[in-house]
Formats: C-alpha cells, sequence, structure tokens
C-alpha cells in the first residue's frame, strides 16, 4: 500500500547532498531528524490518478516550505514534516488499508479528500480506532471532501475540513446565476455518490428560493469514475434546451462531460465546482469563453501582488504545464497543522487536535479561521469566468491551455460562512 514518487535511497550517505525526497525532507536531515509523518491517502493510479497527484504537488510544496524554514518549533528541538503516499486506487475499502498502513508506519496526521465517500469511511474509522486505541490516535485533515454532512451531522473532533462545503461553493455559485436575467432552463448533473447529490439537492433549493423563474429540464446522477462515453448525457442535455449546466463533477468526469456537450453542439453555460483545471479549459476551448465559470478559495487570476508571487513561485516549482493546478486552501492546511502543533507543544494527537480548533492563517494575502464548533475552516471564495488569456484580468492561463479564469465575484468569509447542526463530542 506505501508508495512514493521519488525513494531516499537508504544506501546513500547519511550526508549527502541529493535532491530532497518525495517525503519533503530536507536532505540533510532525512535520516538524522525524527519527522512528524503526513499520510496521504489518495488515488494515486486508476482514472482519478491525475486529481491525487496533483493534491501530493500542494502538499509537497507546503512541506518543503514549512521545512525550509527550519522545520515546527517544539520545545525539544525542531521536527521537520514528512510526507507519505499511500494508494486507495479509488476505493473505500482500499483507503482503509491505507489508513491501517500508515498508522503501522508511526502516521498519526491523515491527509485525504478527493471522494466525501471516502472521507467518511475514515471518519468512521478514525473514530472507532480513537476510543479503542488511545496510543495511536489519529487526526484527519480534509481538503477537498465537501458533503456538508461531514461538518454537521456527521461531524468529529478528529475530523478537520479546510475547503468550502458543497452548500458554500453552491451559495457563491448562485452569486452569479441569480443576476443572470436571461437564464430560464437549467441542468442539473452529478456523480451518484454523497458529495454529487448534496451538490444537485442544494442547487435545486437555492434555485428554487434565488430563481423560482428558473425552470429545472433535467436532473441526473450518474455513476462516479465509470462514465467513458458521455455523449448519450450530452444528448439529453442538448434536447431539454437548458441554458446552463450546473454540476459538481471532477477529474475525467468533468473533462469528459464538457467535452462531449461540446461535440453535441452544446453553446450554454457551465456553473462548475472544478471546471478550472484537470483538462477541462482545454477540453472546452472557444466554447467556454464567458460560459464556464469555476468556484474556488482562490484562483491565480486574483490581481494582487503576493497572489502572482504565490502563483508564480509554484509554476517555478512544478513547471511543466500538466502540472499546473495550485490550491490555496491546502498550503493554509498545512500553515494551520504546523501552527497548531508549535501551540500544542507537542505532537499529541488530542493536544493538536485542540489547538487546530484555534486556528487562524494567512499566506500571500489569503487567510482563514478554523471554527471550532464544527471544524469547518472559514475563508472567502471566489467565482472565476473562463476567458483567453490576455483578456483583462486573465494575465495566467491553465496548464499552458491559452485560457484562464477571471474573477467575477469574491465572497467574503463571513459572507460565505453558513450555519452547521454539528454536535461535537470532545475527547
Amino acid at each position: 500500500m506505501h508508495s512514493s514518487s521519488f525513494i531516499c535511497r537508504r544506501r546513500a550517505l547519511k550526508f549527502v547532498a541529493s535532491a530532497l525526497c518525495a517525503t519533503g525532507l530536507p536532505a540533510l536531515h532525512a535520516q538524522t531528524v525524527t519527522p512528524i509523518r503526513l499520510a496521504l491517502i489518495e488515488s494515486m493510479s486508476g482514472p482519478f490518478a491525475n486529481t491525487g497527484e496533483a493534491v501530493f504537488r500542494n502538499l509537497l510544496w507546503a512541506v518543503e516550505r514549512v521545512n525550509a524554514r527550519g522545520g515546527i518549533k517544539l520545545p525539544g528541538g525542531n521536527r521537520f514534516l514528512q510526507l507519505d503516499r499511500y494508494d486507495s486506487k479509488g476505493q473505500n475499502e482500499e483507503a482503509l488499508s491505507a489508513l491501517r498502513a500508515a498508522m503501522d508506519d508511526g502516521a498519526r496526521i491523515v491527509l485525504q479528500g478527493n471522494s466525501s465517500a471516502t472521507a467518511a469511511a475514515l471518519v468512521d474509522a478514525i473514530d472507532k480506532n480513537n476510543e479503542r486505541d488511545v496510543s495511536r490516535r489519529v487526526l484527519f485533515l480534509n481538503y477537498s471532501a465537501v458533503d456538508p454532512v461531514l461538518t454537521n451531522e456527521r461531524c468529529s473532533f478528529w475530523h478537520f475540513r479546510f475547503d468550502a462545503h458543497a452548500d458554500m461553493r453552491v451559495t457563491a455559485l448562485m452569486e452569479v446565476m441569480k443576476n443572470d436575467a436571461s437564464l430560464k432552463r437549467v441542468y442539473l448533473i452529478g456523480q451518484d455518490y454523497s458529495f454529487g447529490q448534496a451538490v444537485l439537492r442544494e442547487s435545486k433549493r437555492q434555485l428554487g428560493q434565488l430563481r423560482p423563474d428558473v425552470q429545472i429540464v433535467g436532473e441526473e446522477l450518474h455513476p462516479m469514475g465509470r462514465v467513458k462515453d458521455f455523449a448519450p448525457y450530452a444528448t439529453k442535455i442538448l434536447a431539454s434546451g437548458a441554458q446552463a449546466v450546473v454540476t459538481g463533477n471532477w477529474g475525467n468526469d468533468l473533462t469528459l462531460m464538457v467535452k462531449a456537450a461540446r461535440e453535441a453542439g452544446f453553446n450554454g453555460s457551465f456553473y462548475t465546482f472544478y471546471g478550472n483545471a484537470l483538462g477541462a479549459p482545454a477540453a472546452i476551448g472557444d466554447a467556454g469563453i464567458g460560459r464556464v465559470a469555476a468556484v474556488a478559495d482562490w484562483l491565480p487570476n486574483v490581481q494582487t501582488r503576493e497572489s502572482e508571487a504565490f502563483y508564480r513561485a509554484f509554476r517555478e516549482r512544478f513547471p511543466k504545464p500538466a502540472d499546473d493546478y495550485v490550491h490555496m486552501r491546502m498550503q493554509l492546511l498545512v500553515e494551520a497543522l504546523a501552527q497548531a502543533v508549535e501551540r500544542a507543544g507537542s505532537v499529541d494527537t488530542v493536544a493538536v487536535g485542540r489547538a487546530l480548533e484555534r486556528a487562524d492563517v494567512s499566506l500571500a494575502g489569503q487567510g482563514g479561521r478554523m471554527r471550532a464548533s464544527d471544524h469547518q475552516f472559514q475563508q472567502s471564495l471566489v467565482v472565476g469566468m473562463m476567458d483567453r488569456q490576455g483578456s483583462p484580468g486573465v494575465k495566467f492561463d491553465v496548464e499552458g491551455s491559452g485560457y484562464g479564469f477571471r474573477v467575477v465575484r469574491t465572497i467574503p468569509a463571513e459572507r460565505a460562512e453558513m450555519p452547521t447542526s454539528c454536535k461535537m463530542q470532545r475527547p
């Protein structure tokens, strides 16, 4: 189960000045300092492998930044972070096996996000483990699993979410949709699991409240990661007369869907959670200009000097166009963890968890705070509209595609915040 894209050679001399290992440890200290192990449990193979690799790059960069400034200050001496990869293969059972392997390897911080169903399974397993085995308690830091139940009725002291949940993201998209007077017909489509269902449910509810004049002409869920040909879905979208599609699809399920819709002749808009990368802009092409919106915690074309420097630094670290997918929230997650460990003064899981409840971090002009009542990170959101690189507000493109996203709406953290039904049980 345990893998890494680069293997630190065990036979190397203790002080060999080699390149960084994929763990993020400085080569000089990789074998002389006991690190704080972070276990990334993600799809590193299968149809969503590209999403797992994108996450790994982001977290690795964040870990390298913490280590480059000397690691985390603790009373017994500084500790570095070590990022290890565990392949879930897109399956919940594999993710649970990976969790057990990570714990056996000494990891007490688990990172995951690219499936709300997997996140729910991990929360359940970690809750049971932490009650049964106090010597091996684990914290779960979630960067992308956005089913609202994870910080509502299924909230857990051991789980912290650093992404805006689905209802918050839908609300941000509605900030744009509600003002489009020409919009009369909408098609809702998503992946058939908890997250996809939540997106459709909340989109339908908010459209009914904000735009009762808009007709929902289609509402459909499809198998996640198993559809190879979206042409039949595109045909239904076209036949419905929809002017816009709302979807939470991600990875290949999004790219293949928008490509099929374009090829079928659909000229309407896409309101998406993840339409700003991983091949989607290139697949959409000119048909997406002014028609594809994406909601995010940050976008490369946020027009501040700090934001531009942050983005350029990431591209210098990962210069390949295919690697151009950076998440501010993942950087803030690692910064919040480093802050919490230093505040706790130890790596004790409960102490770090209590410190994480008070996390308040900023980076490159962006920032956020953890809400202690449900462990939902509160941060501003932006909505971007696809346009050609070089257009006003589109300095940077995506993945060398020639298309980027102009920020058309910014939702401050206090407006993005939503109530919670969480009844937290604390140790």
